[in-house]
């Protein structure tokens, strides 16, 4: 016969009084004795607090939950809950905070491949692990290294949802910039600054998108880290949306110059890292915005030797780029071939709003053709749409 949830208390308890037990879960002896006795049923709240005073590791969660009839994965669920609990309240190792480097650092090399559907999960889970560990005390140093990795977690969450398209991430930058703040890491709010930045971008705030992009670089303070290299490109890429030529060309030789400057270690396929590849993609944007398309399809045909395959946004985002670049230069046909055959290429699950919205745009240069009819159809657009800047979308 298994053991009651009361069977379970009392032999945790121990030598210890009940009235100990009862001040340690905040609850009446009295209590703690029905429970023991058989007299009362414990409530979530309650099994979570016993379990944590008495250090169950998720015994007591899991029985609560097992005399209200929950499956046994519930029950598996509760266990892992109650010991993550545990392992938080202890002191926190080099081996643990090395850990989570490596855990956020995974998370931003994934933006490069993963859908955005499938990375949300994740993040929502490790950041709710992190929030546990938060809550209770440490040493000053292990505090500042898990505030870093807040404002880290909480800049890509934030990204994350910009690509789904959900305002929500105006909020986690602002906890992301108050996390980085609070440790006083000027790299890593740099960095988020800098993707702030493309927040505004997309949603058509361009002027707003200049000033996080220049404070981005001004936090940095000489620093050779990601935020300049990240804010740079997308500065040069809003002067160029508004049309400022000397300005663009002055952004794009900031961009140069930080990312030379960045540490090999820092120049990678990574939400924290900016690459070679991204530069060339930035700067065709910027000149595709210019309607310079000789030295658009320079930097596109640069970029695209350098991405890996696995980088589909981008990559699609560059053949978008090369269709705007042609319906510039008059060929109706094969500006919505070129957009067409990039949505159909890409598998569903990545294609995000900013990729529709980029085709929407080079549908909205181009006038009526059989061609343009066929790319309206795979956007799902009526025919007399031609794009539609209030709708969703996300930077890149």
């Amino acid at each position: 016969m298994s053991e009651t949830f009361g069977q379970a208390l009392r032999r945790l308890r121990g030598s210890r009084s009940v009235r100990d037990v009862a001040q340690l879960a905040s609850c009446g002896k009295t209590y703690v004795s029905d429970l023991e006795n058989g007299k009362r049923q414990p409530t979530s709240d309650i099994a979570l607090a016993l379990d944590r005073a008495l250090g169950a590791g998720g015994e007591l969660i899991a029985l609560a939950e097992h005399r209200q009839g929950a499956p046994l994965l519930d029950q598996v669920d509760a266990l892992q809950r109650g010991l993550t609990d545990s392992l938080a309240a202890g002191p926190m190792t080099d081996a643990s905070l090395d850990e989570w480097d490596y855990t956020v650092g995974r998370h931003g090399r994934a933006t490069r491949y993963r859908p955005e559907g499938e990375l949300l999960g994740d993040l929502v889970e490790d950041f709710q692990d992190l929030r546990l560990l938060m809550a209770h005390r440490h040493q000053p140093v292990a505090h500042k290294k898990l505030t870093i990795t807040a404002a880290r977690l909480a800049g890509l969450m934030a990204l994350t949802l910009l690509k789904l398209g959900d305002n929500r991430s105006r909020s986690w930058w602002r906890t992301g910039r108050a996390a980085a703040a609070a440790a006083e890491d000027r790299a890593t709010l740099s960095w988020i600054y800098a993707h702030e930045a493309y927040q505004l971008y997309y949603s058509g705030d361009i002027y707003g998108a200049v000033d996080l992009a220049a404070r981005a670089q001004h936090l940095a303070g000489g620093l050779p880290c990601v935020g300049p290299a990240l804010a740079a490109p997308l500065e040069a890429r809003a002067h160029a949306q508004l049309g400022a030529s000397e300005q663009t060309s002055t952004a794009l030789a900031a961009a140069e110059t930080a990312l030379a400057r960045l540490p090999e270690d820092d120049q990678i396929a990574s939400a924290f890292g900016y690459s070679e590849s991204q530069l060339a993609f930035h700067s065709g944007n910027a000149w595709t915005h210019l309607g310079a398309t000789e030295h658009a399809a320079a930097e596109h045909a640069r970029a695209l030797e350098l991405y890996p395959a696995s980088d589909r946004m981008d990559i699609a985002l560059i053949h978008l780029d090369e269709a705007m670049c042609l319906a510039l230069l008059g060929d109706v046909a094969a500006a919505a071939g070129r957009a067409t055959q990039t949505i159909v290429d890409l598998p569903e699950q990545h294609r995000s709003s900013l990729i529709i919205y980029r085709a929407r745009e080079v549908a909205a240069k181009v006038p009526e053709a059989r061609e343009v009819r066929v790319l309206r159809e795979v956007l799902a657009l009526p025919a007399n749409t031609r794009g539609d800047n209030s709708a969703d979308h996300q930077g890149n």
